[in-house]
C-alpha cells in the first residue's frame, strides 16, 4: 500500500535520511555526523517545530546522590504496569546519564541548585530526585535549543524544511533505500521527490491528531508510524495512549494542540463540575479533584458521556489572583474570552502521548531491513503499558545515540529502488472531524467491546471516501485513518485494563495479558496481529 502521489520530480541522496526534528531526529542526525556520514535532515514544519520545544517536563537521569540506574530502572517499571521490556528499560536508565552529560556538553543549559549543581526534582511516579529542568518548566525548549544550534554548525547536515515524508522506497531485495516526500517551496525541490540512502530513520513523534483534543502540535499526525505500516513494519503496543485530563476545550473545529489546565489550579482550590454545575469527584475518590491523571481522565469522560457534553467546567472562580500566579493559563483563557476570574473554564482530556508505535530492537531496526524508528515514534518496549514522567526525553537521546553506533559499525549498502507491488490509497480530508469524534468517543479514555466496535465501524465506512486529489491533508488524512484503525483493532483485542489502556467491560487487569499485542499492514490492505510475552520478542524476526 502506498500513499496516492505525482511522480517524483527532483531526486537528493545522503547516507542517511532521518525524518523529524525533536530530540531524538536531531540526537540522532548529530551522532551520526560523529562517524562522518552525510545527512539529510527532513521536517514537516520548520525545523523548530514539533512536540520536544513544548515539553513542560524535565529529563529523567540517576545523576543524584541516593540515585542509582537500578532505582530508576524499578520506577519505570511500576509505571509500564507489567508491560515493559526488560532490557529496554535497562539500556535507557543505565546509559540516561552518560546521555544526559553529552546533551550538556552540546550546551544545554539546566536549573542550578544554589550550591550551583544541577538542580534534581521529583515528579510522579519517581522515588528519588531525578529530573533536571531548565527555566522551570521550559525544558523541551532549551533542549531544542542546544541541538538546533549544534546542527546549524555542521555542514554535513543538509536540512529540507516544510516536508511531509510520504513512502519508502525499496530494493529488489526488499531494502529500504529512501523516501519519497513532498516539499511545500520553490526551487527546485518543489513538489515530490525521491532522496535515496543508505539508512532511513523515523523521529516523527506523536500521534495525538488522531482525536479531536490533544496536547500535540498539528504537524503530529503519525507520519512516520503509518509510513512504517505501508512499508511492512510491525507496530506495538498501540493501543496505550496516555490522556490528560484537563486540556482547555477550545472548539471542535479546533486543530492544532489545545493548552493544558494544570493540575496546580486544583490544588489551589479548584474544581470539576458537569454542564449542570454537579461536583462529580468527591463521590469517586478520596482526593477528589485532586486524584491521579487516569482517575480524573475517566470521571470527565464519564461525565461527558451522560451529560451529552463534550467537556467540563474547571471553577478556578475562588483562585486569588489568578493572571499574576498562572500568567500561561490566564492568557490562554483570555484568548477565547474566558475570564478565569469570573468565568468557568471549559475543559476535557486529551491525548498526550502514545507509548507504542514501531516496534524495534534496542538498536532502532524496524521489521524492515533498512527502515529504524525512534522517540515517540517507536515502541522499544520501554514505557510498556504507561511512560513514566520525564522519560520520553531521555528516551530520544539514548536510543538515537545507538541507531547512529549501529548505522556505522554496519557499513550499509547503497541500493536502488524498484517498482513496488502495491495499491494507491488516499482518503479525503473531508472525513478528518468525524474520524477523530469518532476516535474520542469509543476509542479514548474509557473504552468497551461495543464502543470499540462501533468506531471500527465507523472507520469502514469512511474508507469509502476515497480521492484522487492529492495533498497534503488528504496525506495526513489517510496517516489518520491508518493509525485509528491500528490503535481501534489493539484496543478490541485487549480484554483487559492496564496502564494507560481503560476497558470499561473488562476493568481489571488479567495476569493472562501481559502480552504485547504486534500488528501488521499487508500490501493489499489486510491487517493481521500476533501476541507475544514480554521479552519474548526482544530480538527482530525478519
Amino acid at each position: 500500500m502506498r500513499l496516492k502521489a505525482p511522480l517524483p520530480g527532483w531526486r537528493a541522496q545522503a547516507d542517511v535520511v532521518v525524518i523529524g526534528s525533536g530530540v531524538a531526529g536531531l540526537t540522532t542526525a548529530l551522532q551520526i555526523r560523529a562517524h562522518n556520514l552525510s545527512v539529510l535532515l527532513v521536517t514537516k514544519s520548520s525545523i523548530d517545530a514539533g512536540s520536544t520545544k513544548w515539553a513542560q517536563g524535565g529529563i529523567a537521569a540517576a545523576l543524584g546522590p541516593g540515585d542509582s540506574p537500578s532505582q530508576h530502572e524499578e520506577d519505570t517499571l511500576v509505571a509500564g504496569a507489567g508491560l515493559c521490556d526488560l532490557a529496554a528499560v535497562k539500556v535507557l536508565v543505565s546509559e540516561g546519564p552518560e546521555a544526559v552529560r553529552k546533551l550538556i556538553a552540546r550546551g544545554a543549559v539546566f536549573d542550578k541548585s544554589e550550591t550551583g549543581e544541577i538542580a534534581l526534582t521529583r515528579e510522579g511516579g519517581h522515588l528519588r530526585n531525578r529530573i533536571l529542568h531548565a527555566g522551570g518548566d521550559a525544558t523541551g525548549a532549551e533542549v531544542s535549543r542546544a541541538l538546533l544550534a549544534a546542527v546549524s554548525d555542521d555542514l554535513g547536515i543538509e536540512v529540507i524544511e516544510h516536508a511531509l515524508v510520504l513512502d519508502v522506497l525499496k530494493s529488489s531485495s526488499g531494502r529500504v533505500c529512501g523516501v519519497t516526500l513532498h516539499v511545500i517551496g520553490e526551487g527546485s525541490r518543489d513538489g515530490v521527490g525521491e532522496v535515496l540512502a543508505k539508512a532511513v530513520v523515523l523521529a516523527t513523534g506523536g500521534l495525538g491528531q488522531v482525536y479531536s483534543q490533544t496536547t500535540n502540535p498539528s504537524v503530529s499526525t503519525g507520519d512516520g508510524v503509518a509510513l512504517a505500516l505501508r512499508a511492512g513494519a510491525e507496530v506495538s503496543d498501540v493501543e496505550f495512549i496516555q490522556f490528560h485530563p484537563t486540556v482547555l476545550y477550545i472548539g471542535e473545529g479546533s486543530k492544532g494542540q489545545q493548552p493544558l489546565i494544570s493540575e496546580a489550579l486544583r490544588g489551589e482550590g479548584a474544581f470539576l463540575v458537569n454542564n449542570r454545575g454537579e461536583r462529580f469527584m468527591r463521590d469517586v475518590h478520596k482526593l477528589a479533584d485532586l486524584a491521579p491523571r487516569d482517575v480524573v481522565a475517566k470521571e470527565i469522560s464519564r461525565q461527558m458521556e451522560i451529560t451529552h457534553s463534550q467537556h467540563v467546567w474547571l471553577d478556578a472562580r475562588g483562585i486569588k489572583e489568578f493572571s499574576e500566579r498562572f500568567p500561561t493559563i490566564y492568557a490562554s483563557c483570555k484568548e477565547i474570552g474566558i475570564d478565569p476570574g469570573r468565568d468557568l473554564i471549559p475543559v476535557a482530556p486529551a491525548s498526550h502521548y502514545a507509548s507504542g508505535g514501531v516496534r524495534t530492537d534496542l538498536n532502532g531496526h524496524s521489521s524492515v531491513d533498512g527502515l529504524y524508528a525512534v522517540g515517540e515514534t517507536a515502541c522499544t518496549g520501554a514505557h510498556g503499558a504507561n511512560r513514566l514522567a520525564s522519560n520520553s526525553l531521555l528516551e530520544g537521546l539514548v536510543f538515537g545515540a545507538r541507531i547512529a553506533e549501529d548505522i556505522a559499525a554496519n557499513q550499509l549498502p547503497q541500493e536502488h529502488p524498484v517498482a513496488q507491488d502495491s495499491f494507491d490509497f488516499l482518503l479525503s480530508p473531508s472525513i478528518r472531524g468525524e474520524l477523530q469524534r469518532a476516535m474520542s468517543k469509543g476509542a479514548g479514555v474509557v473504552r468497551s467491546e461495543a464502543s470499540l466496535k462501533e468506531t471500527l465501524r465507523t472507520l469502514e465506512r469512511l474508507k469509502g471516501a476515497a480521492t484522487i486529489y492529492a495533498s497534503v491533508d488528504a496525506w495526513e488524512t489517510t496517516n489518520l485513518y491508518l493509525l485509528a484503525t491500528a490503535i481501534a483493532r489493539s484496543a478490541l483485542e485487549r480484554c483487559e485494563s492496564r496502564g494507560s489502556h481503560y476497558r470499561q467491560d473488562y476493568p481489571e487487569s488479567s495476569s493472562t495479558w501481559i502480552k504485547r499485542i504486534t500488528q501488521k499492514l499487508a500490501s493489499d490492505g489486510s491487517w493481521s496481529s500476533r501476541i507475544t510475552e514480554v521479552n519474548s520478542d526482544l530480538t527482530i524476526v525478519k
